[in-house]
C-alpha cells in the first residue's frame, strides 16, 4: 500500500507543477500593469519613480523564470501575495470565502446522492416502462439545460412566483443555500442517474446474479444485497471528482445567487484583473482535484482489492 501511495504521489507532483507554470504564465500575459492597478485601487497618484520602486519591490523587473520560482516558493508556504484591489493577503480572503463554498458543495452533493441513486435504481429495475422513460426525460432535460437557465427557472418559480426561498442567498439562514445547491444538483443528478442505471443493468447481467436467481433469491435481495454494493464502488471516483468541481467553486451559480464563495471571488478577480487572486484560485482548483482523485483511488483500493492491483500494475 505504501509503495502504491508513493507511486501515485510521484505522478501527481509533475502535474501540479505543470498547472502552477501555466497559472503563472497565462496570468502574466495580461496587459494590465500591477502597479497601475494598485495605484487606481488606492485612489492616489504615484510618480514614475515611485512606480519603478514598487515594481522593483514586487520583483516585476526580474526575468519570468526568476519571478515564477519566487512565486512558487511563496505559494508552497501559503503566501500568494496581496490582492491588487483590496490590499488584503490573498490567503486570508480565500479562507474567508471557502466555508460558504464548502457548505454549498456539501448540500449539492447530498442532494445528488439522495436523488440519483433511487432514481437510477428505479429506472433500471423498471427498464423500458413509463417510469424509466419519465426518468430518462428528466435526465435529458437536466443535462441539456445550462446552469444559468436552471438557476433562473428555480428563481422564478420558488422565489418570485411561490415566495418560498430568498432571491439573494447570503445572510438568509438555511433557506439561502437551497436554491443554489439545487441548481448544482439538477445537472449532477441527471448525470449520475444515468450512470447508476447503466451500472445496475450491467451488474444484473453478471453470472453471479444468474446464480443468485437460480438459488431462489428475490430480485430485491439481489438488487440491494449484491448489485448495489458493486455499483457504489463504481461511483466512488465520480463522486469525488464532482466534489472537487464543487469545492473549486461553481462561478456562474455563485454569481447568479450572490453566494459569497471562492467561485464568485474568482469571477470578481477576473473582472478586476486581480492577478494574485486568480493565480491562487487556479492552484486551489488543481490541488483539490489531484487530492480528491488520490483519495478516490486509495478508497477504491481499500474497498475493492482488484482496483488496487490494477493500479499497481
Amino acid at each position: 500500500m505504501k509503495k502504491y501511495l508513493l507511486k501515485r504521489l510521484l505522478c501527481l507532483i509533475p502535474v501540479f507543477l505543470g498547472v502552477t507554470i501555466l497559472a503563472f504564465l497565462l496570468t502574466g500575459l495580461s496587459s494590465v500593469d500591477a502597479v497601475d492597478l494598485k495605484e487606481s485601487s488606492s485612489g492616489g497618484v504615484m510618480s514614475e519613480a515611485e512606480k519603478e520602486a514598487m515594481r522593483e519591490e514586487l520583483g516585476l523587473n526580474e526575468p519570468k523564470a526568476v519571478q515564477y520560482l519566487q512565486w512558487l516558493k511563496n505559494a508552497l508556504r501559503g503566501d500568494f501575495g496581496e490582492s491588487y484591489v483590496s490590499g488584503k493577503p490573498v490567503l486570508v480572503s480565500f479562507c474567508e470565502k471557502l466555508p460558504a463554498t464548502i457548505a454549498l458543495a456539501a448540500l449539492a452533493l447530498a442532494m445528488t446522492v439522495c436523488l440519483s441513486f433511487p432514481l437510477g435504481i428505479l429506472s433500471a429495475k423498471y427498464q423500458n416502462t413509463w417510469a424509466d422513460r419519465s426518468i430518462s426525460l428528466f435526465c435529458f432535460a437536466g443535462n441539456s439545460f445550462p446552469g444559468f437557465f436552471t438557476a433562473l427557472l428555480l428563481l422564478y418559480f420558488f422565489s418570485l412566483k411561490w415566495n418560498l426561498f430568498p432571491v439573494l442567498s447570503m445572510g438568509k439562514g438555511w433557506k439561502s443555500c437551497v436554491l443554489p445547491a439545487a441548481t448544482l444538483a439538477v445537472s449532477m443528478t441527471a448525470k449520475y442517474t444515468r450512470q447508476v442505471r447503466s451500472a445496475v443493468l450491467a451488474e444484473l447481467e453478471q453470472e453471479y446474479v444468474a446464480g443468485a436467481r437460480a438459488r431462489g433469491l428475490s430480485e430485491n435481495r439481489i438488487l440491494f444485497g449484491n448489485v448495489l454494493k458493486s455499483v457504489l464502488l463504481r461511483m466512488v471516483t465520480l463522486l469525488f471528482l464532482s466534489a472537487g468541481s464543487l469545492l473549486g467553486g461553481t462561478a456562474i451559480v455563485e454569481t447568479i445567487f450572490m453566494w459569497n464563495g471562492v467561485g464568485k471571488m474568482a469571477v470578481d478577480a477576473v473582472s478586476m484583473h486581480d492577478i494574485p487572486v486568480i493565480q491562487a484560485y487556479l492552484v486551489w482548483m488543481a490541488a483539490i482535484y489531484l487530492l480528491l482523485h488520490l483519495i478516490a483511488d486509495l478508497l477504491m483500493g481499500a474497498l475493492d482489492p482488484r482496483a488496487k492491483l490494477e493500479g499497481m500494475r
